[in-house]
């Protein structure tokens, strides 16, 4: 048996010893494919007295933390402890069963050989893609309505395991204070002064103590499974509470953060957008008036859009047919709400983009929908 599979079923077995006060030996050990620093295995229980499920996960973590960041055994065994405490109808992920924080190891509930979400876009059934995209939107939202106001909740759970309580992303704020100069030396696009007002003065709305939820932050579809009661989320490595239109936001701008993102339907964005409102205004009425969800929309869909670019230009990947398709978006959507200044801008920024990488270029869509 490969050693960190060992030894993670190790680690496994001793947290279900301690939690449960007799020994549960594990079998048939399977490593599964994940992109972060766990080990993650799936096992079957032998026997057990307890009800436990039959097969059961385990993400067991190095030992060494990381210095001056978060921890992301830290935030992944918080994450799961807040959504346990919560009713199962109110859970969107598995059940967390088992956890320590000397041995670094977790013991989930096994949600089976879903697929997910990347599945379904990579399919060739475009209505079961469109119904995992607004499954997906929903559990979002349902996510987001659920951990409103319990922020402070999740900073005693992390405080306990000795994480960094408050952690803010700080790439916005880089990216806004930088992207202007980029812009002007790779593209010849210059940044009027009243789009970067408004970008700092999103980026200070987005700093707000309002609509604040917990975010998976890592919002890949390969992190998503599609069960029959909804979208499940499954990875919480950096999971934190924050503003949840950053999340929001990603339902106009779809997996910017995956290398390798593609393009939805007309019309997919707004009916996610709809289905994730449809869960939160219950918790935040406001949201139902569509001039201020769209102007908070607004304003983080260009932090993400700023974000994406500011990471290429500064030499962090290749994606311009992205890009281009996402400011030729935030201009669509930057006019509808009369924010000339900022559509202009997009406008010019998605045209450069274009003549230099393409011209024509145009991103194609997810499998599923072509």
């Amino acid at each position: 048996m490969d050693p960190a599979v060992a030894a993670a079923v190790a680690a496994g077995e001793a947290v279900l010893e301690h939690r449960f006060g007799s020994a549960i030996a594990l079998v048939d050990p399977e490593a599964l494919p994940g992109s972060g620093p766990a080990t993650v295995v799936r096992a079957k229980i032998a026997s057990s007295p307890f009800g436990l499920p039959r097969t059961l996960v385990i993400k067991h973590y190095p030992e060494a933390k990381p210095e001056a960041a978060p921890d992301p055994f830290a935030q992944e065994a918080v994450s799961y402890q807040l959504f346990t405490a919560l009713p199962p109808e109110e859970r969107m992920c598995p059940e967390l069963l088992a956890h320590d924080g000397a041995r670094r190891v977790l013991v989930i509930d096994d949600l089976g050989a879903a697929p997910t979400l990347r599945d379904k876009l990579r399919g060739r059934d475009a209505r079961a893609a469109e119904r995992a995209l607004l499954s997906w939107a929903r559990s979002l939202g349902r996510m987001h309505a659920t951990t409103a106001g319990r922020e402070a909740d999740f900073d005693a759970l992390l405080r306990r395991l000795g994480g960094p309580v408050k952690h803010e992303d700080s790439t916005p704020g880089a990216a806004s204070a930088q992207l202007s100069a980029l812009l002007s030396e790779h593209l010849g696009v210059d940044t009027p002064e009243e789009v970067r007002e408004f970008a700092a003065a999103a980026l200070e709305r987005a700093r707000s103590l309002a609509y604040r939820a917990f975010s998976p932050v890592d919002l890949s579809p390969d992190n998503n499974l599609v069960t029959s009661g909804g979208v499940r989320f499954l990875d919480f490595e950096r999971g934190r509470v924050r503003n949840a239109l950053i999340d929001a936001a990603h339902l106009r701008v779809p997996f910017a953060t995956c290398p390798e993102p593609l393009a939805l339907p007309a019309g997919m964005s707004e009916a996610m957008v709809a289905a994730w409102r449809s869960e939160v205004i219950a918790v935040w009425p406001g949201l139902a008036d569509n001039d201020v969800l769209f102007a908070h929309l607004l304003d983080h869909q260009l932090l993400l859009v700023w974000v994406s670019t500011w990471t290429v230009l500064a030499g962090g990947g290749d994606k311009p047919a992205a890009l281009v398709t996402w400011w030729r978006n935030l201009a669509v959507d930057a006019e509808r709400l009369g924010r000339r200044e900022v559509a202009g801008h997009a406008t010019a920024v998605a045209a450069a983009l274009d003549a230099r990488h393409g011209p024509g270029l145009e991103l194609p869509l997810y499998p599923a929908f072509r």
